[in-house]
């Protein structure tokens, strides 16, 4: 008897997830233990496993479609067996506006009000499509004896017809509407025709300007983009920290030179050897990380959090740092970061960011932080403060390594570098001064950087 897969619950907040990529398609062979599919949490992308041994039955959702914890997601059983027939829970994200249909301009034409009686026709339509949609893209490929399709629009000045879920989709593929021919009631464009339209060749564009300089440098583009699991899980938790914890802010000024010239003098070294032989290429970001943990040994303060009804101070610095993501940011943990020596913390933060990049984090590699380090130093940027991560006292934010006129110790002004560090901290837990005796430790590190070695 064929078992049905379900959408698994992969993090505590997980409430839907979103198929990214099947790994097994219809008619596959697989055995307890396989990958079925690619799955995007609140949290990162995860892989759900199999139990069962069999044959994929039947997918019932497609890729990037989202669904409910506990829904059905495809069907296992033996080969030739037939699949069970599903009710398809409404996934949050999915919710179509009320309207039914939206009508879109095709170039500069006003937008046109839509009658009650075409409203109520747009949305029994759309309910028709959808079933139709699904039945056609499994059984039927498009015949070329299919009746001629009526233009969904006849020309500039005329609003396109389109269902909602067709939209959906093109905003999603970035496909242009204009010159798309729709298959669906009265020429309306449905899901199969944007899809098609994806799959062919893209034609090239050239705006006319009628006025203006000889060259251009380029159209912005206006889109709809729709919010994915992570980016909604970021939203939360950040607008839950910055209205609940209290910030205050502070900044310090570090004299870069000595870290610039120890991390270039490891580097000419180390970078060329073999990784067997001890081989490493330090970042900055490194020999920042080290030493805001060793910091924290010496204002253990910093490394507390709030927790209603007491202040928790942590016996180990878990120290998160931010990984930019096309999608969003994403903050993995290295834990234990007091007891690791500098190779250690470069090591794992390089393995870190690569499953990051490639969407293989698990939630537990990103949960249980006590203190955040987010550089933006890469991108030019001198000063900034982030959002304190939920549960963590303070945030570090690492601007970039600036060469300019300073003052030295005998008055004389020379070329220096500097670097700025800013503190964003949770007055409930911690005070100004707290904040300030840590990142006055940072910059005595960071300034003598000889002691990351020790």
């Amino acid at each position: 008897m064929a078992e049905i897969i379900e959408m698994p619950k992969l993090s505590d907040t997980m409430t839907t997830g979103t198929l990214v990529k099947w790994l097994k398609n219809e008619g596959d062979e697989v055995a307890s233990g396989d990958m079925l599919a690619e799955v995007e949490t609140d949290k990162a992308t995860m892989e759900v496993e199999t139990f069962e041994d069999g044959v994929v039955l039947k997918h019932y959702i497609g890729e990037g479609d989202s669904i409910a914890i506990g829904g059905p997601i495809c069907a296992i059983g033996e080969k030739g067996e037939e699949a069970p027939e599903v009710e398809m829970p409404e996934a949050p994200d999915e919710e179509e506006s009320d309207d039914g249909e939206e009508e879109e301009d095709s170039g500069d034409s006003k937008k046109e009000e839509v009658s009650a009686e075409d409203t109520e026709e747009a949305t029994a339509a759309d309910d028709e499509e959808e079933d139709a949609e699904e039945e056609d893209s499994e059984e039927a490929p498009e015949s070329p004896s299919d009746s001629t399709p009526t233009p969904s629009s006849s020309g500039k000045g005329e609003r396109i017809k389109i269902s909602p879920l067709a939209r959906k989709i093109a905003a999603d593929l970035k496909v242009e509407l204009e010159g798309i021919q729709g298959t669906g009631p009265g020429g309306r464009i449905v899901k199969a025709d944007v899809e098609k339209a994806a799959k062919a060749p893209r034609k090239a564009r050239v705006a006319k300007k009628e006025e203006g300089p000889a060259f251009t440098l380029g159209a912005i583009e206006e889109k709809s983009l729709k919010v994915s699991n992570m980016r909604a899980s970021i939203a939360k938790a950040l607008v839950k920290s910055k209205s609940e914890a209290p910030h205050f802010y502070l900044q310090s000024e570090v004299d870069a030179e000595a870290l610039s010239k120890t991390r270039l003098d490891l580097n000419s070294f180390l970078a060329e050897l073999p990784s067997e032989e001890g081989g490493i290429k330090y970042t900055v970001n490194d020999l920042i990380l080290k030493a805001a943990a060793m910091a924290v040994l010496q204002v253990p303060d910093i490394n507390r959090s709030w927790q209603g009804k007491k202040i928790q101070q942590h016996s180990s610095v878990h120290l998160a740092f931010g990984v930019a993501m096309d999608d969003g940011l994403v903050t993995p943990v290295i834990r234990d970061a007091q007891t690791k020596s500098l190779r250690q913390i470069s090591i794992e933060a390089r393995a870190l960011i690569g499953k990051a990049r490639n969407r293989k984090l698990k939630p537990e590699e990103m949960s249980g932080s006590t203190l955040t380090v987010t550089n933006l130093g890469m991108y030019g940027i001198s000063d900034f403060y982030g959002i304190l991560n939920p549960g963590n006292a303070a945030i570090l934010s690492v601007g970039s390594t600036v060469r300019k006129p300073v003052v030295n110790e005998h008055d004389q002004i020379v070329v220096g570098s500097r670097m700025k560090v800013g503190l964003s901290g949770d007055h409930r837990v911690i005070d100004g001064a707290v904040g300030a005796q840590y990142l006055d430790a940072l910059r005595r590190i960071l300034e003598k950087p000889a002691i990351l070695l020790a």
